[in-house]
C-alpha cells in the first residue's frame, strides 16, 4: 500500500477529530497547552491502537474471507464514509455541549467513539495483507496533527466548519474504497 494511500486513510479518519478540535477551540473560552496536548495525545493514541485491535481481529478470519476481502474493505469504507457524511448533515447538537471536552470521561469517550472506524480500517488493511505498523503510526501522528490544528482553526473559524471537514473526509473514506475495487477489478 503506497505512503499516498495511507496518507488519505489517516487524513479520512482525522476528519471526526479535526471537526471536534474546531467545535472545542470554538467553545472553549482559552485554550492551553494542556488543552491540546491532551485531545491531541488522547486521539492521536486511540487512532494508533484501534487499527492494530481491528487488523489482529482481521489476520484469525483473513484466510476465510480471501476471496472477498476487497468487497469487505470497500464496503467498510463506504460505510465509514457514508456514515460520516450523513452525520455531518445532523441537526442535533453535537459535542461542543460539553464544557471541556479535554477532561475526563467526556475526553474517553470522545476518543473512543472517534476511533471506532479506525478499528473497521485495521479489519479491512487485515484482508488486503497489509502491514499495521506503519499505517497505525501515521493515523496516530496524523490524527494528533489534525486534532491540534483543528483546536487552533477553532479560534478563528467558529462553529460551521466542523461538518464541512466531516464530508471530506467522509468522501475521501469512499474514494479510496473505490479505488481499491477498482485495483482488484482492473487485475
Amino acid at each position: 500500500m503506497s505512503l499516498l494511500i495511507i496518507f488519505g486513510i489517516a487524513l479520512g479518519l482525522a476528519m471526526d477529530t479535526f471537526a471536534i478540535g474546531i467545535v472545542t477551540g470554538a467553545v472553549l473560552p482559552r485554550l492551553t497547552f494542556h488543552h491540546f496536548f491532551r485531545l491531541s495525545f488522547y486521539f492521536g493514541f486511540f487512532q494508533f491502537m484501534m487499527p492494530i485491535l481491528g487488523w489482529w481481529a482481521g489476520r484469525t478470519i483473513a484466510t476465510q474471507i480471501e476471496a472477498y476481502d476487497h468487497w469487505v474493505a470497500f464496503g467498510l469504507l463506504a460505510f465509514i464514509g457514508g456514515r460520516m457524511i450523513k452525520e455531518s448533515f445532523s441537526k442535533k447538537e453535537r459535542e461542543h455541549k460539553i464544557k471541556d471536552p479535554t477532561r475526563g470521561l467526556p475526553l474517553l469517550l470522545l476518543s473512543l467513539a472517534t476511533s471506532i472506524d479506525a478499528l473497521a480500517i485495521g479489519l479491512s488493511l487485515a484482508m488486503l495483507h497489509v502491514d499495521i505498523w506503519l499505517p497505525s503510526v501515521i493515523i496516530g501522528l496524523v490524527t494528533a496533527a489534525m486534532t491540534c490544528l483543528g483546536l487552533a482553526l477553532g479560534l478563528r473559524l467558529g462553529k460551521r466548519f466542523g461538518k464541512h471537514m466531516e464530508q471530506v473526509g467522509g468522501l475521501v473514506l469512499i474514494g479510496i474504497g473505490i479505488k481499491i475495487l477498482i485495483s482488484y477489478v482492473a487485475a
